[in-house]
């Protein structure tokens, strides 16, 4: 097997001056532990799982009022209990920054809205102390819910960040989702404050979302208090300015909670069923996104963004860099107005040192031919990240070509599920095209097959066959623990299932191939739908794609391949054999779909995930009204033409 190609390697002085190796040289100064190479302290940290999240609790220093009695008090995959006896607050070690350095820029916001801001530590600390004192006002207490329907802003930040010093729970949802999905997810909860946005810009287009608010706070009968940003219009009655919760200078209190109490809930997709809502935990958070931080080698000296939506783990997830001092630059606004290089400005313009972004931004700056590096300084910039979808080799080339030649482009794979990443970067280590470099610190990252076998150089199911601390304590209102069960551990006894395929490398390097539910089978020979994508992508007619294979009882499977056309290409016999060809080249003839269609738009979530599965279930006969949430897609008329399809081969 021959090894992909080496895109970026680090000099020394770099590798030796980020985060991971400084932890490295903390744990043979203070734990008398030296490896002799990352994969060596991998299997440490996957075997010895007291000793290393002990190392990390005490590396980045983490605030509490009262120590933990051991490390692990249960070792189940799915029982564990972390950090016993202790007593923390998530906020409390997130603002812990605005004593050692106040004046220094915490938060900058480009919001098409509201235009450009920023917000120094202590000014960012003064409004979460005053928010979490108005949220006390109105009897908020431990436990209870706040939930918001807000954009990608610092409002969005300040609230989360005041609700949870008091020990309630939060929860967000983006102000674009449709109010059925939004709904979908808070009645499950049961809030007790509301607060929301009215409106918005996008693409140059104001949003006005009066109606729709005010319809989700009508069907959320529990809501006692709610706060508005008023965009669109006036102050309706019965509810409160946001203004007025941010103007107070009060100190703030935090709460000191168990190790398990609950910080947030997020939701899984929401595109099939109802969501889950997953639970987790102030110590589990606090220390999954402090290991996950030397994974991107942050630290104070950072300006870091994320390309995201409020909807999406990746919101969650910037604050990582903000637990670590670091500056975070958020970007609220459509990401290809008034141009393709929006974005790439913003890094630009805020001298960013790491951005990340879903997978198909990359794409789809790749499939545009933009090449920012032709007209912005990129200087500061130091790191890429990109998730939400396999990054094609295509990708990276274009990102070395097209955006900066030194640069660590660091991919990572994880998931909503547990607030963190399976496979990810290393600092200092050579990138390769198309893969991500190491599995996670702490994560027992592994491919399984059908029988539970461990696979190196195959794909496979991805399996942690280790707890986490961040992994959900519960889903809300499953009593029973069924449904968390039934989601992540029913298919290997004790080991936790994430759906994914991968691929684990004999160096420990991975490649995803895509959702393994969503599998492709072709005779005998499985795979994930990555690279077929990326072999009809590479055409020069085609803009985007989707592929579901139909596994039929009884008879033959069914492959068919749906392709978006360049604007102006037409869509011919002489383009089918263009896709014929790529797919027998770039990945087999095994998989030369069965048919070929045009479509306008490939339906997709909210995060930009294609809808491999919803699309199989509809056409394997399933009721459209059931194998997908609308209001929880991007693009909802796009499902019309597949039920359409789907009506045509069934009669």
């Amino acid at each position: 097997m021959t090894d992909n190609p080496i895109l970026w390697t680090p000099s020394g002085p770099r590798a030796d001056a980020s985060t991971m190796a400084q932890f490295e040289r903390w744990l043979e100064t203070n734990r008398d532990l030296k490896f002799k190479d990352y994969n060596a302290m991998w299997e440490w940290s996957i075997s010895d799982l007291d000793g290393f999240w002990s190392a990390i609790w005490d590396y980045f220093d983490i605030q509490c009022s009262q120590t933990y009695t051991n490390v692990l008090a249960n070792r189940g995959v799915a029982t564990a209990e972390w950090f016993p006896g202790s007593r923390l607050n998530h906020a409390q070690n997130v603002l812990k920054h605005a004593t050692t350095d106040p004046n220094r820029e915490a938060i900058v916001v480009h919001s098409e809205t509201f235009t450009r801001k920023s917000l120094t530590w202590r000014e960012l600390e003064r409004q979460v102390g005053s928010v979490a004192a108005s949220l006390r006002g109105m009897g908020v207490t431990q436990g209870d819910r706040v939930v918001a329907i807000l954009p990608n802003t610092e409002t969005a930040l300040i609230a989360f960040l005041a609700t949870s010093s008091l020990g309630a729970v939060w929860s967000l949802c983006a102000p674009d989702m449709g109010h059925v999905a939004i709904l979908d997810r808070f009645q499950q909860i049961e809030p007790k404050v509301l607060i929301a946005q009215d409106g918005y810009s996008h693409a140059g287009k104001s949003i006005d979302r009066r109606d729709i608010i005010a319809e989700i706070s009508q069907g959320l009968p529990s809501v006692q208090h709610r706060v508005l940003i008023p965009v669109a219009g006036a102050m309706p009655d019965g509810w409160m300015a946001w203004d007025e919760l941010t103007e107070d200078n009060v100190a703030i209190e935090y709460a000191q909670v168990g190790p398990d109490h609950p910080l947030w809930i997020v939701y899984s997709s929401g595109t099939t069923g109802d969501p889950k809502p997953i639970v987790h935990g102030h110590a589990g958070i606090l220390l999954e996104m402090s290991k996950q931080s030397l994974h991107h080698d942050l630290g104070p000296k950072d300006r870091f963004s994320w390309l995201t939506s409020s909807g999406w783990i990746m919101w969650n997830a910037q604050w990582m860099a903000l637990g670590q001092g670091a500056t975070v630059a958020m970007f609220d606004g459509a990401p290809h107005y008034p141009d393709m290089e929006v974005v790439w400005r913003f890094v630009a313009d805020e001298k960013l040192t790491f951005f990340g972004a879903g997978a198909a931004f990359f794409s789809g700056c790749l499939k545009a031919d933009v090449a920012p590096k032709d007209e912005l300084d990129f200087e500061a910039l130091r790191s890429l990240g990109s998730t939400g979808s396999p990054l094609s080799s295509d990708a990276y080339d274009w990102v070395y070509s097209k955006v900066k030649e030194d640069v660590w482009l660091a991919p990572i794979s994880g998931g909503t599920d547990l607030a963190g990443a399976f496979v990810l970067g290393h600092p200092a280590m050579p990138v390769r095209a198309g893969e991500m470099q190491c599995r996670a610190l702490g994560n027992a990252v592994r491919a399984f097959d059908e029988a539970g076998n461990d696979l190196i150089g195959q794909v496979g199911e991805l399996v942690c066959t280790q707890p986490l601390p961040s992994m959900p304590l519960f889903f809300w209102g499953d009593k029973d623990g069924s449904r968390l069960h039934e989601s992540y551990f029913d298919t290997y006894d004790g080991v936790w299932r994430h759906g994914d395929w991968i691929e684990i490398k004999p160096n420990g390097a991975s490649i995803i191939f895509g959702r393994s539910d969503a599998t492709i089978n072709r005779k005998g020979l499985r795979m994930g739908s990555a690279e077929i994508y990326q072999a009809v992508e590479g055409l020069d007619d085609i803009q985007d794609s989707l592929v579901v294979d139909l596994e039929f009882l009884g008879r033959e499977s069914f492959m068919p391949l749906f392709v978006v056309m360049k604007d102006s290409v037409v869509f011919d016999d002489s383009v089918k054999e263009q896709i014929n060809q790529a797919i027998k080249t770039s990945v087999s003839a095994r998989f030369i779909p069965n048919e070929i269609y045009e479509i306008t738009e490939v339906p997709r979530t909210m995060s930009g995930k294609k809808l491999e599965v919803p699309v199989k279930k509809l056409l394997l006969g399933g009721d459209p009204a059931k194998v997908v949430n609308r209001d929880s897609m991007a693009n909802p008329d796009s499902f019309d033409f597949f039920v359409r399809y789907a009506r045509d081969r069934n009669t």
